[in-house]
């Protein structure tokens, strides 16, 4: 043990009393050790304050983080919006046909107005012709086909396109040519569209009889099913045009002209009384008659089963004894429609051009159909033999007038 009297004590201490130097000892440790606990407590204080600031700091950065992610997911809700409210979808009618233009991500847009094309009967102001039945079509003829009495005409002289109607010419032609029915037929490159770049279901490359093509052309208006009947025959497209035209001037159809097979060229064009005498001829082939009032037919087009059904409504459906029919349409000759139909015990043929409206040639065509089952016929008041007579004594709106509100003209 440590002893207070040994030579080394001694030498250091002196003989000053123990209890004075231990006192002097503590009180300059504590001295020394005063300034050390302080910077300890400030350095402690300071880690502290620093940790307290890097939390505000971490938490400030995690504030400000999520507050620019909320910002950001709203810009991009907001963004997200008006790319959806900003996508603009527009059908424009080029070159005939409907195409459908999408911009996406522009600016708000009004999107201007494309009126469509007009026909032409609309843009010689036939549309502007009244009539004592209301009809919307620029152009009608009704005749008894017995008798070949006027019941009805308005603007029946006025050569104007007839669209699909041309098909019937195409079947007087295939059937005249007397060629096989049996026939396989193959739809190619050179059947396609190219006045309207209309579409079809008959695929390149797909086989169908002679007696099918005719059948799809006359019930559902199939376009490439009524060129590859040009195409097939005897010295081609030319020829098979050539004939259309001779077997027009046979049946005096002197304002009638044709350029294909199917009428999608606003060059096939012909009057309604021209159209009357096409019918009629038409009417006395039983073939033609039979398919241009078939329902619906199935094909097989490449393996693959093809339905169509007849484009005329009034075929489908309704009250009526049709024995011939054909549906046409293009831009340029508007909505048409020829039949032969017996309504109120007679035998009539209707022609209806430059309809407005796709269903406005049918409504044309039961309006017609009305008045002539509650017309009085008789000797008191008889139907006018004359195309240019107005009928009747009562009012100009009444069912038995025939009103023309101008005289029929070529153009």
């Amino acid at each position: 043990m440590f002893r207070s009297d040994s030579p080394l004590f001694l030498r250091f201490f002196g003989s000053t009393p123990l209890t004075s130097v231990a006192a002097s000892v503590l009180l300059t440790v504590s001295m020394l050790a005063a300034p050390v606990a302080d910077a300890a407590t400030k350095t402690s204080d300071t880690a502290k304050t620093s940790k307290k600031s890097a939390k505000v700091t971490k938490s400030e950065k995690k504030s400000a983080s999520s507050s620019s992610k909320s910002a950001k997911s709203k810009q991009a809700a907001t963004s997200g919006k008006a790319e959806r409210t900003t996508t603009r979808k527009v059908v424009v009618l080029k070159n005939g046909k409907r195409t459908v233009v999408a911009q996406r991500q522009a600016a708000p847009v009004r999107a201007a107005f494309i009126p469509a094309k007009p026909s032409l009967g609309e843009a010689l102001g036939l549309r502007d012709t009244e009539d004592a039945l209301a009809l919307r079509s620029s152009v009608a003829l009704v005749m008894d086909q017995n008798s070949n009495e006027v019941l009805f005409q308005k603007n029946a002289a006025a050569v104007l396109p007839i669209a699909s109607i041309t098909k019937l010419m195409t079947a007087l032609v295939v059937m005249d040519a007397r060629q096989p029915m049996d026939e396989v037929l193959t739809i190619t490159e050179e059947d396609r569209d190219t006045e309207k770049h209309s579409s079809s279901r008959l695929r390149f490359g797909a086989q169908l009889t002679r007696q099918e093509a005719l059948l799809l052309a006359l019930m559902s208006s199939e376009n490439r099913a009524a060129s590859v009947l040009g195409r097939s025959y005897p010295g081609g497209l030319p020829a098979f045009v050539q004939a259309m035209n001779r077997k027009a001037r046979e049946l005096g159809m002197n304002d009638s002209h044709f350029v294909d097979s199917n009428g999608l060229s606003s060059s096939n064009v012909s009057s309604a009384m021209d159209l009357v005498r096409m019918v009629n001829a038409a009417y006395r082939n039983p073939t033609i008659r039979e398919f241009s009032t078939q329902t619906e037919h199935e094909v097989n087009v490449l393996g693959r089963t093809q339905h169509y059904v007849s484009t005329n409504r009034l075929v489908r459906g309704g009250n009526w004894e049709i024995g011939l029919q054909k549906t046409g349409f293009i831009s340029e000759a508007g909505q048409c429609l020829v039949m032969q139909a017996r309504v109120n015990g007679r035998n009539v043929v209707m022609v209806f051009l430059d309809s407005v409206g796709k269903l406005s040639r049918f409504a044309d065509a039961n309006r017609v159909k009305d008045w002539l089952e509650h017309v009085q016929t008789g000797p008191g008041r008889p139907f006018p033999t004359s195309p240019n007579l107005t009928q009747g004594l009562g009012s100009p709106a009444s069912p038995q007038a025939i009103l023309t509100a101008q005289q029929p003209r070529g153009i």
